[in-house]
């Protein structure tokens, strides 16, 4: 039933810490999801520095999916977006052949406040990987919402469990928000080859055994999954039908080395455009390592 259970990994992205699920040595995409990245929770008091923002930086290659729990994220990218998104809505940001993009912080740092959410990367699959650069943003109007029963349930993006979200995706897939009571049971079908669960605050049982918060379960494909929250929990499941191997460089995803060198020098060099009301500041490229030294006694 459980093929592997990931621990988030702590980082600090320079005063704001995230937990890093995804990719993961030994599964490093389920279906075509290839990056999971735990937002928070923390606590802004008002005035907090800039530091804390996303700079411009580039992708290639796949669709940024920011949801939030709570606060609020300011995005700005290269195709002329700016928009807030706010708990309960969908940022799906599309880079394909390169879009540049950042997160800011402008409203919190006013008043002051929790942020706690997801950003997750979408792999495009092969044919869509060079498509044009695109920003949807999508109310919670888009995604079909389930109350009862002691369960709180929200799609936001793909086909499952009979719904679909008005979001638009490149390949089968789902991605979805449970909320669930102390004691209630749900089923996780088993429609997908590949599917987990994160949980994101509280604890469930899977199977006889019980994972808390930062722990994400991959599945084995078939049956389906009964979970049951041992406290009030927060669940987010994703899944779908995997895209084929992927390589991660920094932000840049690709079927291909080549194109993520590619990437990688067009950035350097400056050739991709930053977000118009972003062109003062950037992410430099990370510098490359050098080689360990030969041993000369090998």
């Amino acid at each position: 039933m459980i093929e592997l259970v990931i621990d988030q990994r702590r980082k600090d992205l320079g005063g704001f810490e995230v937990g890093r699920v995804l990719p993961f040595a030994k599964h490093r995409m389920v279906g075509p999801f290839a990056f999971f990245d735990h937002m928070g929770p923390i606590d802004f008091k008002p005035g907090f520095p800039r530091n804390v923002d996303v700079r411009p930086h580039p992708h290639i290659g796949l669709s940024t999916v920011t949801y939030l729990f709570e606060g609020g994220i300011t995005h700005r990218d290269s195709v002329g977006v700016t928009q807030e998104i706010k708990p309960g809505e969908v940022n799906w940001m599309t880079a394909g052949r390169g879009i540049t993009h950042s997160e800011r912080f402008e409203h919190l740092r006013e008043a002051g406040g929790a942020m706690h959410g997801i950003q997750a990367w979408v792999a495009l699959p092969d044919g869509m990987e060079e498509t044009d650069p695109s920003f949807h943003h999508h109310g919670p109007e888009d995604l079909p919402t389930y109350q009862g029963g002691g369960m709180w349930a929200r799609l936001i993006a793909g086909k499952a469990f009979g719904a679909e979200a008005k979001v638009k995706t490149h390949s089968p897939m789902f991605y979805a928000h449970w909320v669930l009571q102390e004691g209630v049971t749900a089923s996780l079908p088993a429609e997908y080859p590949e599917r987990a669960i994160y949980v994101a605050a509280g604890s469930v049982e899977v199977d006889g055994h019980t994972y808390n918060a930062g722990q994400m379960l991959v599945f084995k494909p078939g049956d389906a999954i009964a979970v049951t929250a041992v406290t009030t929990a927060t669940v987010m499941l994703l899944g779908g039908e995997p895209v084929g191997e992927r390589f991660i460089d920094w932000n840049f995803v690709s079927s291909s080395k080549e194109r993520i060198e590619q990437a990688k020098a067009d950035w350097r060099a400056g050739r991709m455009k930053l977000p118009d009301a972003d062109d003062q500041e950037f992410i430099p490229l990370p510098e490359t390592p050098p080689p360990a030294p030969a041993n000369p006694m090998s």
